[in-house]
């Protein structure tokens, strides 16, 4: 298995990896800065640099149970070759600032998730809620909280805690990992914010674009979706 290292430090740029093993769709390392696919955010693109060349890395996602980080081409690459993972960090940190924001997001419409997606400064939340908030009410709550400069903090629980506290998942149609024992969870301040979630994040709020619109469309009789752009 891959070690993720963006688990405990979203902040890593760039690594030495060594390869583990070569696949059709591209490469998999022992270790790895990037993060793949999963849990509305996308998976991570930048490059990695060998001894005589370097390879852009369009992607990163789990196939067969791999973490795999799909290339343009996996010619001449072979098992155990070193190199320097780079990260596409302008797009990775926006994607920290928008998942982070998705949390205030929560935090102020306290209603089942039913689904979601990141982006490069902007992300939406879909919400099991009968009637449609008010949009600037929505905007001036979310740029309150990233005034504030909350501490943003990565923990765990374990698979028997979070049995004992199932409203933690804010989620509707995505469920904490679990096999490990252990479920890692994001908490926004003291109180903002507690949910399980394997995504990338920001330190603090103030790190987060002050949002500049906040769209409300409504899917459904109780389903409405809140759209943010920074």
């Amino acid at each position: 298995m891959t070690l993720e290292l963006f688990r405990n430090n979203s902040y890593l740029k760039e690594h030495i990896a060594i390869i583990s093993d070569v696949v059709p769709e591209g490469l998999v390392f022992k270790e790895t800065i990037f993060y793949p696919e999963g849990g509305g955010q996308p998976g991570d693109v930048g490059s990695i640099k060998l001894k005589n060349k370097t390879i852009n890395i369009v992607g990163t996602k789990y196939i067969n149970n791999k973490l795999v980080h799909l290339t343009e081409t996996i010619d001449d690459i072979k098992k155990n070759e070193e190199g320097s993972l780079i990260l596409d960090w302008s797009k990775r940190y926006s994607y920290m600032q928008v998942h982070t924001c998705l949390h205030l997001l929560c935090s102020i419409i306290p209603y089942p998730v039913t689904g979601g997606s990141i982006g490069d400064g902007r992300g939406r939340l879909d919400f099991d809620l009968e009637t449609k908030p008010d949009k600037e009410d929505v905007l001036n709550k979310l740029n309150n909280l990233i005034h504030k400069d909350y501490l943003v903090h990565i923990s765990s629980i374990t698979d028997q805690e979070l049995d004992d506290n199932p409203d933690l998942v804010r989620t509707m149609s995505v469920k904490p990992p679990r096999g490990s024992g252990q479920i890692r969870m994001v908490r926004i301040g003291d109180d903002i914010d507690f949910q399980p979630c394997g995504g990338t994040h920001v330190n603090k709020t103030s790190e987060i674009n002050l949002v500049k619109s906040v769209k409300i469309e409504n899917k459904g009789k109780m389903n409405k979706r809140i759209i943010i752009t920074f």
